[in-house]
């Protein structure tokens, strides 16, 4: 993706990258948003890391911001993506914390998928809010002063967290819209023809995998907050 120059009249959609996130979290709506940016000149997209330095993910593939926090100081909007264990250590990351919350002071729309609600939560940007989060981490939500909701995703203001994953998709055919109107919305939606029929059918949640799965989480919070026991004290009295 080539990034057009910034123009006084342009706004500015900040994709929030950190080491180990999960790649679909922030590339799904990424390819929707940059999709509308391609045909609205008054809005970027943009990449932004504390640093240019590429970081790893939670697949093979690395991510290369394209701006730095301290370039992107103030963002129309911005979208935080999720991850594991990794996710949870960014938690304690102060650089990150503190440009989720600076940027949020002005920004119009503050968005997250799956587990990147629990960085915002920590910005002290949920309270008092309804949110939703990876179905394995929604109870944790209430450690920041969130009421967790079990929806694909869920606006309360100008904060719109999303799911686990791929509902970062939806979240972001949501916003554009808001941003841009139905018309606009279903054009992109069939430009990355986005149709889900997964080869198993709809989830069950009345037979969601939470035993299987719940060990998979304690090992998450263990090893992501392992040098943290404040935090992991605190996400754990909501487990």
């Amino acid at each position: 993706m080539t990034e057009k120059p910034k123009t006084e009249k342009q706004k500015t959609f900040a994709f929030v990258v950190y080491p180990g996130l999960t790649s679909l979290d922030l590339v799904g709506p990424l390819q929707v948003l940059a999709a509308l940016a391609s045909a609205d000149p008054g809005l970027r997209v943009v990449v932004v890391g504390e640093t240019l330095d590429p970081v790893d993910t939670d697949s093979p593939l690395r991510i290369a911001p394209s701006h730095t926090f301290d370039a992107v100081p103030d963002p129309f909007a911005i979208l935080v993506p999720g991850g594991g264990a990794p996710t949870l250590q960014a938690m304690a990351n102060p650089a990150l914390i503190g440009y989720l919350a600076r940027a949020a002071e002005t920004a119009e729309f503050v968005t997250s998928v799956c587990t990147g609600s629990l960085l915002l939560g920590e910005a002290g940007l949920l309270k008092g809010r309804k949110a939703t989060t990876h179905w394995m981490f929604r109870d944790l939500l209430r450690a920041s002063g969130a009421t967790p909701v079990a929806e694909r995703w869920v606006e309360d203001g100008p904060v719109i967290t999303a799911a686990g994953v791929s509902a970062g998709i939806d979240l972001a055919l949501h916003l554009v819209e808001r941003l841009a109107g139905t018309e606009m919305a279903r054009i992109v939606q069939f430009g990355i023809e986005y149709d889900p029929q997964p080869p198993l059918g709809p989830l069950d949640w009345a037979n969601a995998p939470h035993g299987n799965l719940a060990p998979l989480r304690e090992h998450f919070l263990r090893d992501g907050l392992a040098g943290h026991p404040e935090l992991m004290a605190k996400l754990l009295a909501h487990a």
